[in-house]
């Protein structure tokens, strides 16, 4: 049986993010108390906003207490992310949070690096807690970082994954996961794999996007070399090193598969790119503003959208 309160706070760490702000809103919208860390403390309807930097311990008490369950984004970017995360994660245990849900990644496994160190402690620290493990975000083609960058800018995708295919994920999907694990009265207590409903390679992506948005998007496919050394040049070399090499792994088929867990948590089927691409890229304006040259984009990462 479950030790939390069904009526107690959620904080959810990376609030302003890709699957934090839907995690937000769809709390949010379900009348649960949610407190929203990031690091300006932006407001979000319905959230209290709290000040919140993974490199300031300062904040941590602030943000924890009086909450018994937690939403975790890792740090974007950190090759080590458990060195300030596990002292984070002791603190709020200590302040009485009792449930905690991790964003990691499906091409990182339990003891792994980066964010697998945090996996594998995590059911450690809490009674109660799930790893969510999605594929590639499907919004790494249609928000403000990463492929989007080079797709507005060039109208190309630049991978070293070949032909490899990937069981890309939606993520309001992920957010509809995590509130089932943050607030179902017993925690999956379980690492969880998140895929869309169909694997697709990067060169389906692109001839999805050209058909969706009118403008010709191509995959390039690089080596894995010229991917690290173009990523290198704006994120830490480690990191860009690892993405490159998660690139050749797709290559090799590490991401060809689907899964069955966004039905089985959510009661419903997980939606595929296409519909995606329709509802971010697909009005008018929006196809507009998404693919434009001089668009304001955000500073993408290289990687996956956290």
């Amino acid at each position: 049986m479950s030790t939390i309160d069904p009526t107690g706070v959620t904080l959810v760490i990376g609030a302003t993010g890709t699957t934090g702000s839907r995690t937000v809103a769809q709390l949010t919208a379900a009348g649960r108390p949610v407190r929203a860390a990031s690091r300006r403390a932006g407001p979000l309807p319905g959230a209290e906003p709290v000040r919140f930097d993974w490199y300031d311990p300062a904040g941590f008490d602030a943000a924890v207490t009086g909450a018994d369950r937690v939403y975790l984004v890792p740090p974007v970017g950190d090759p080590d992310p458990a060195a300030v995360m596990l002292p984070f994660l002791d603190r709020a245990r200590a302040a009485g949070v009792r449930r905690a849900v991790l964003l990691s990644s499906s091409a990182i496994a339990e003891g792994g690096p980066a964010v697998g160190r945090v996996h594998r402690a995590l059911p450690g620290l809490f009674d109660e807690w799930a790893v969510l493990r999605p594929s590639w975000f499907m919004q790494n083609f249609t928000g403000t970082h990463a492929h989007a960058d080079s797709i507005r800018a060039d109208g190309a995708v630049l991978t070293a994954a070949g032909a490899g295919r990937v069981g890309f994920v939606d993520a309001d999907d992920i957010a509809a996961v995590a509130v089932r694990a943050l607030t179902d009265d017993r925690a999956p207590n379980a690492d969880l794999v998140l895929t869309g409903p169909q694997a697709l390679s990067h060169d389906d992506i692109a001839a999805i996007l050209t058909d969706v948005t009118g403008r010709p998007v191509v995959h390039h496919h690089l080596t894995y070399e010229a991917q690290r050394d173009r990523l290198a040049a704006v994120i830490p070399p480690e990191f860009a090193a690892m993405l490159a090499g998660m690139d050749r792994d797709i290559a090799g088929g590490s991401e060809d598969r689907t899964t069955d867990t966004v039905r089985r948590l959510t009661g419903r089927p997980p939606h595929g790119f296409r519909a995606v691409a329709e509802r971010e890229l697909g009005a008018p304006a929006a196809s507009a503003a998404a693919v434009h040259p001089e668009s304001p984009t955000g500073a993408g990462s290289g990687g996956r959208l956290r």
